[in-house]
């Protein structure tokens, strides 16, 4: 069964249930045994998985808070009544030049200006459910572009962040780039039928290294074939490379059909610089993406990254950064 048909199913379903006044304020109203009632609600995921707001021990703590009624003060409110918000239409909006519609409003002071460059992440292997929830909820409330998580917490993210506007980012061939193509395309697949929107992917660098160019492209065709429809960043690994060799692994990148090119894992002992980015921005031309990530911890530097041609910041000092406060200090990516 396909995800369309299977939300067929699930809508029919909700219609019978409605036609027959059980259900209420969204969700279903449910017995137990003793007379309690409880109300469930689920949700259908890329892959036809289907998920309940019943997680423990996160969901009472991560779980979007139930809508309330427009504050006469003239806050945004998201509605269609809402005084800041222009009543404009999804194709009069992408008419206009928009590529991304954004639907997150921000509930902390922060500036949006450099919000939406950012990529909220966390990939250190000890990371918690408790730290992934923490980093969701920061996300919502500052209108990141999006969290990157490893491949193991998609599912959770995405759940976390239903209808929030925020994308979920991860990770393939992470942190070396030293697995096949073939692994990696199986590891897209498998995260984007979890919920990931965006795959940041790690190139085969002693390939680059050695002149194999073609293996170095393949790589990036395969996982690119994987994720038709989603966003690609391809990870360079520049503090590893020459000039030479990341004008090459960008060229490879770009022809392959990425989205994005992208300076650094944060693992390999380097990290962003603005000529790195100059450089690469330089080498795809204005079209594409260009992330730097690794070593952004201040709102200065991640200014100089932006005026330098980065479009997307991978950083887990986000907060800092757009608040301005200090404390960026790095506690591991």
């Amino acid at each position: 069964m396909t995800e369309q048909q299977l939300r067929k199913v699930v809508e029919e379903v909700v219609r019978v249930l409605a036609e027959k006044g059980l259900l209420s304020d969204g969700g279903c109203e449910c017995k137990s045994p003793a007379g309690i009632t409880k109300s469930v609600q689920t949700t259908v995921g890329t892959a036809g998985k289907v998920f309940t707001d019943d997680w423990r021990p996160l969901a009472k703590a991560s779980r979007p808070q139930s809508p309330v009624a427009p504050k006469p003060s003239g806050e945004h409110t998201g509605g269609p009544n809402c005084p800041h918000c222009a009543n404009l239409s999804e194709k009069e909006v992408k008419a206009a030049g928009a590529d991304r519609i954004a639907v997150c409003h921000p509930t902390k002071a922060g500036s949006q200006q450099t919000a939406r460059y950012v990529d909220h992440t966390l990939l250190k292997p000890n990371a918690t459910q408790e730290e992934i929830a923490k980093l969701c909820e920061e996300a919502r409330a500052y209108c990141f572009a999006s969290v990157c998580v490893n491949p193991s917490y998609v599912s959770l993210a995405a759940q976390l962040l239903r209808g929030s506007g925020v994308k979920v980012c991860t990770v393939v061939g992470f942190p070396l780039g030293s697995t096949t193509p073939t692994v990696k395309a199986i590891e897209a697949r498998d995260a984007i039928a979890n919920g990931a929107d965006e795959i940041d992917m790690v190139i085969n660098v002693g390939a680059l290294k050695s002149g194999n160019d073609a293996l170095v492209y393949d790589d990036i065709r395969a996982v690119r074939e994987a994720t038709r429809g989603k966003i690609l960043k391809v990870i360079l690994e520049t503090s590893l490379l020459s000039n030479e060799e990341k004008v090459r692994a960008c060229a490879a990148s770009k022809k392959a059909g990425a989205d994005f090119v992208k300076t650094s894992t944060g693992f390999s002992g380097g990290g962003a610089t603005v000529e790195d980015v100059k450089l690469m921005r330089q080498t795809v031309g204005p079209l594409m993406g260009v992330k730097a990530s690794g070593g952004i911890r201040d709102t200065q530097t991640a200014e100089q990254m932006i005026a330098a041609g980065a479009t997307r910041l991978g950083t887990s000092a986000s907060v800092a950064i757009v608040t301005g406060a200090q404390g960026g200090e790095k506690k591991g990516y």
